[in-house]
């Protein structure tokens, strides 16, 4: 059997620049300040303005720099620690979670995929919450918390003041459904983490370009041998580090393979 030869691919040029540049934020600079203009930095490291503009959006996207209208381009603070585990967000992320905000409700028909995720037919009606998760004042994540119209059918229709029916506003609704869903008993639950990028939707609530690396954290929870909901959960790669309960392991109890829709 023969054996592999690696072939050595040259760095890009900004890329070289990029390992320069963190060298010299690790060495120089402290968080929070502005480092040297476009013009001086070029000049310091003898390259052109486009390869270290490349260099200074990858460390951006990277979130070790931050830009600031009117300020520059200042070292950005750490990475916010989050806690992902059940303990630290209830179920499901808890309505009374202060983390969370919610800021918007929807109903509409499952397309393929969104039934596909759920374990329900396809055109089953899915109410779908949305939500904010604030640290330190910065909102870090976004999150689509999916239930399908058959898991609430054994869950009692619960009422806050001004919600659905009278004129309620979709936080209202929001927080309504979320206050019946603290009444179904989980069985299990199974999270996934991912990389992706934001799309429009979140990176609109975000903050962030569209395109912009994202770490999204699926958790599934069931109940009675089936799946009850879906959680999609957006967090800012650049801004958050995900810790998964005191251990650092991820603490999570096996949600059944074989769901079974309800007929």
């Amino acid at each position: 059997m023969g054996t592999a030869q690696l072939t050595a691919v040259p760095e890009p040029k900004y890329w070289q620049l990029r390992t320069v540049l963190l060298r010299a934020i690790d060495t120089e600079f402290s968080t929070g300040q502005v480092i040297p203009n476009e013009r001086e930095l070029a000049a310091r490291f003898n390259v052109a303005r486009a390869t270290l503009r490349q260099a200074l959006d990858q460390l951006e996207l990277e979130g070790r720099l931050v830009r600031r209208r009117g300020i520059g381009t200042l070292v950005a603070a750490p990475r916010v620690g989050v806690q992902v585990s059940r303990q630290e967000e209830g179920w499901p992320g808890g309505s009374r979670e202060q983390a969370w905000q919610t800021v918007g409700f929807a109903v509409a028909a499952a397309g393929e995929q969104l039934a596909k995720a759920l374990g329900v037919p396809v055109g089953e009606q899915v109410h779908t919450v949305r939500r904010l998760r604030v640290e330190q004042g910065k909102t870090v994540a976004t999150e689509a918390l999916h239930v399908p119209d058959s898991a609430l059918a054994m869950l009692p229709e619960i009422r806050l003041s001004g919600a659905a029916g009278s004129g309620a506003g979709p936080e209202d609704e929001g927080r309504a459904l979320l206050r019946r869903m603290e009444r179904l008993t989980v069985d299990g639950e199974s999270r996934s983490v991912e990389l992706g990028v934001a799309e429009a939707d979140e990176a609109l609530l975000l903050q962030r370009p569209p395109g912009t690396p994202v770490l999204v954290v699926t958790t599934q929870y069931a109940s009675a041998g089936r799946l009850a909901a879906v959680a999609v959960s957006t967090y800012r790669a650049d801004t958050c580090r995900l810790t998964f309960g005191e251990t650092g392991l991820v603490e999570v109890t096996p949600v059944p393979a074989d769901f079974r829709t309800a007929s």
